[in-house]
């Protein structure tokens, strides 16, 4: 199964998320994808750490999931904003190299069997308008990969004001 679960800054999808799989499985992988910018982004990395006990097992991988297997396993991705930014820097802020390289990452471990994939990603279109043109090729590349994973997701889930509302499955 693969749950793709949505929604802007600070809705609870990262709660919602951690739940969901502690109940589908009693050791979940948890699979970070942020890049280490600063010392501010490390002390949020460090803050979601905390929030995870002994059940889960954490990986850190950047952009190459398909290096992880997810067989016979339920894993936590989180998240796709962060996973993407990893991809369009290295890239040169290029939006179809980008999302090819990411769709093909992501079909990789969709194909795995036996999985529950939970997948966590912002929807940062329904926010305040970019302001710069980087950052509109950005929400552009966001908004397509997220139609992407919603169309092979099994489930989605938006969170709105920490309250999941099911759109799909």
């Amino acid at each position: 199964m693969i749950y793709l679960i949505t929604g802007g800054e600070r809705s609870g999808k990262s709660s919602y998320a951690q739940n969901l799989a502690l109940q589908l499985s009693g050791n979940p992988i948890y699979v970070a994808t942020a890049r280490k910018w600063d010392e501010d982004f490390q002390t949020r990395i460090d803050r979601h750490q905390l929030e995870r006990d002994q059940r889960w097992t954490n990986i850190e991988e950047e952009k190459y999931l398909s290096k992880i297997d997810f067989s016979e396993k339920t894993a936590l991705i989180d998240c796709v904003t962060l996973w993407l930014t990893n991809f369009f820097v290295d890239t040169k802020n290029d939006v179809s190299l980008s999302l090819d390289e990411a769709k093909k990452e992501f079909e990789a471990i969709a194909n795995q069997k036996d999985t529950n994939i939970i997948i966590v990603t912002n929807e940062i279109g329904m926010g305040v308008h970019a302001e710069t043109h980087i950052g509109r090729k950005f929400v552009e590349l966001q908004g397509w990969m997220n139609q992407f994973l919603a169309s092979k997701a099994d489930q989605v889930i938006l969170m709105v004001s920490g309250i999941p509302v099911k759109i799909k499955g």
